[in-house]
């Protein structure tokens, strides 16, 4: 695994940056986005697709509220950067608020749009949907951000930006060998049902970056239904049990977790080999952006070495 990180990390150094012309087609599963040029208004209807524009330099005029109560409808690693006043979606998509906003193109990466939304949105702008073949929460962090980048005319911006990242994931992994397969589960308790994610969400794949794998048992025990997640009794938690398991909580409340009384038999919980994400922690992760992702590693890559040796549960903001 580490290997394969050098290679890609040298492969993308080896790249040559070219100008970025126009117009730009950029093909999707509802067809294709013909961008004729350079677009000055763009609008997000991405969950954190924000992150990313803002991390390329640009206002969105619309953008997506996704979760969280802040003062601004974005996480701390984001609203500094926003000094703009865009219009904000929340909930079901307002087509009369996307058509208000008059953007130029609409970024719908991570959106869960239905063709009925595309043709709709289409009507107001082009509409850049997910590539043929990606479910619609599918598409990994630096492709969503290359693609964006590509999109808005800052594609060397965000080939940059997405280097610098895979540059510090490397170096994280290189400086923790003793990670390279290791497995790691990331589970929740919500309303005291717990679950576990599997290795296509997007909080195990950083994970499996870093070294630590989906122990394979949560990925059959998906089956056909949700690919993402595995819902749990409390009698079946032994199946995530791991080298580590990471608790995440959208609003940083444990308590569902500690109540959990199955929990405390398995191995990593007894031999302190685990993670409690809090808030910030866990919306870092969820967003997986050229701007939540720094701050995650900020927090995750201590709580991660002092689970790994023992000194859990860590709680993190």
């Amino acid at each position: 695994m580490i290997r394969q990180s050098l290679a890609a990390a040298l492969l993308l150094a080896a790249l040559p940056a070219f100008a970025q012309d126009f117009p730009v087609i950029i093909p999707h599963k509802f067809g294709e986005a013909i961008i004729e040029e350079a677009p000055e208004r763009v609008a997000s209807l991405d969950f954190s697709g924000a992150d990313d524009l803002l991390a390329l330099g640009i206002q969105p005029v619309a953008l997506r509220h996704w979760y969280g109560d802040f003062e601004v409808p974005l996480w701390p690693w984001a609203a500094p950067e926003l000094t703009s006043d865009p219009v904000v979606l929340r909930g079901e998509i307002d087509y009369e608020k996307v058509a208000a906003s008059k953007p130029d193109v609409i970024l719908a990466l991570w959106s869960g749009i239905t063709q009925a939304d595309y043709e709709q949105l289409s009507r107001i702008a082009p509409v850049v949907a997910v590539p043929e073949g990606v479910g619609d929460y599918e598409l990994p962090w630096d492709e969503r951000a290359r693609i964006a980048g590509r999109a808005v005319g800052r594609e060397d911006a965000a080939e940059e930006r997405i280097a610098e990242i895979d540059a510090r994931l490397t170096a994280i992994t290189e400086a923790h060998p003793a990670w390279d397969g290791k497995t790691a589960s990331i589970a929740y308790a919500m309303s005291g049902t717990p679950g576990v994610y599997t290795s296509r969400d997007i909080r195990s794949q950083l994970l499996a970056r870093l070294g630590f794998e989906t122990p394979p048992a949560i990925d059959a025990a998906a089956g056909s239904g949700n690919p993402f997640a595995v819902a749990l009794s409390e009698e079946a938690l032994s199946i995530i049990d791991a080298d580590l398991i990471f608790w995440i909580a959208t609003e940083g409340d444990f308590a569902p977790v500690e109540a959990l009384v199955t929990r405390r038999f398995l191995p990593a919980t007894r031999d302190g080999h685990e993670v409690f994400a809090g808030e910030l922690l866990t919306g870092a992760l969820s967003h997986a952006s050229l701007l939540s992702l720094p701050y995650a590693l900020d927090m995750l890559v201590p709580a991660l070495e002092e689970a790994m040796a023992g000194n859990g549960p860590v709680v993190t903001e």
